[in-house]
């Protein structure tokens, strides 16, 4: 498992000689960043499922602070993120609105469109999109947050048994037991 996942990943010396990086090199270079086991793979995972949900680009940037914070696989911690894309991501949105509405218990727990245009003019819409947002604001990211955390617990949980099944049947594979 730990070969088939090094070969994506870049050398010490892509980075080493990335002038873009070079005031990062120090933390960067650390081996806890670039060293899979089972316990790096399952922190790397949990940072990349918990920072896909941040919005926009930054995803990438919060996996790779977080991989740096807690020493785990930095290209893992990034490449996790990727589970969230255009596809994706409207969903788990209004999953995480569902779960903020349900634990906050005000409303019916679903989720309103925003308001259209018709008739408003600019300033009533933008004023109408506002409280709308503002509506969304505390289920949304309550939610997120449990969501990202939630995602984040059973995805450190599967990488370590996965990694304990993979590990005891190629141990069993090396040292098949004894007839009886």
């Amino acid at each position: 498992m730990r070969r088939i996942i090094q070969k994506f990943l870049p050398r010490h010396e892509a980075i080493n000689n990335n002038r873009w990086l070079a005031p990062f090199k120090a933390s960067l270079l650390h081996p806890r960043l670039w060293h899979i086991n089972r316990h790096s793979a399952a922190g790397a995972v949990a940072a990349g499922l918990f920072c896909g949900l941040i919005p926009g680009p930054l995803q990438m940037l919060g996996a790779a602070v977080c991989a740096l914070i807690f020493r785990v696989n930095l290209p893992l911690a990034m490449l996790t993120t990727f589970y969230t894309n255009p596809l994706t991501i409207v969903p788990l949105y209004l999953v995480a609105f569902a779960i903020g509405h349900a634990v906050l218990g005000n409303g019916d727990g679903h989720f309103v469109a925003p308001p259209e245009m018709n008739g408003l003019s600019l300033p009533e819409w933008l004023h109408a999109m506002a409280d709308w947002m503002a509506g969304l604001g505390a289920p949304l990211a309550l939610g997120l947050l449990m969501l990202a955390s939630g995602l984040a617990l059973t995805g450190y949980i599967c990488v370590k048994v996965a990694w304990r099944i993979w590990l005891i049947r190629t141990w069993r594979q090396r040292h098949p037991r004894a007839p009886a």
